[in-house]
């Protein structure tokens, strides 16, 4: 994967994210910046993590799955990115306020995603330091920008870049069989 790739994953796993902050910043009362930040910094976090954790499940497999590794970062990509168009159309409300644990619950939730690109990692050639550092700054950021956006946009914006992200996602995952199944075939 280059760095593009890594990039174009990190702003993709952060779609949830940012939807999910989109859709509290329009109903949290009091300081956007404080929620911002505790958005950003929860789901930085968790994003940045579960790669690290995907990654150890899925060096542990790679000696089994080599020769199909190109099919499973497919079907994991595809799959992630079906599942968050898919929860964009559930539309999901939130409260007014949001609890520490809710927060982690939210980030959890936001970040499985990460952890299923994570067992990916096993199978490429990918610093996983700089990534997992890319994918969490990314996730902070979006987090941060969509609880501020939220205010002002509303719960709107949220479901429509959840669905560009899971987009992104399917067509990273054809990208990645693309250059390692259907080019070599005609080469």
């Amino acid at each position: 994967m280059t760095n593009l790739d890594i990039l174009l994953l990190a702003i993709s796993l952060a779609m949830d994210a940012f939807a999910v902050s989109v859709a509290n910043g329009a109903v949290l009362k009091g300081s956007h910046l404080y929620h911002g930040l505790r958005f950003g910094t929860a789901f930085g976090i968790f994003q940045a993590f579960m790669p690290l954790l995907g990654y150890a499940l899925g060096i542990t497999l790679s000696g089994f799955i080599a020769n199909i590794d190109h099919f499973i970062a497919f079907g994991l990509l595809t799959f992630i990115g079906i599942n968050t168009i898919r929860e964009a159309r559930k539309g999901e409300e939130v409260g007014d306020t949001v609890t520490l644990g809710k927060l982690i619950i939210f980030a959890i939730a936001t970040s499985i995603d990460a952890l299923a690109v994570g067992v990916t990692f096993a199978f490429f050639n990918v610093n996983l330091a700089f990534a997992c550092t890319v994918i969490g700054v990314v996730a902070f950021i979006f987090s941060f920008a969509g609880i501020i956006l939220g205010k002002r946009l509303g719960s709107f914006a949220g479901k429509y870049s959840a669905y560009l992200g899971g987009t992104v996602l399917i067509l990273l995952g054809i990208k990645i069989l693309a250059e390692h199944w259907i080019i070599p075939m005609f080469m």
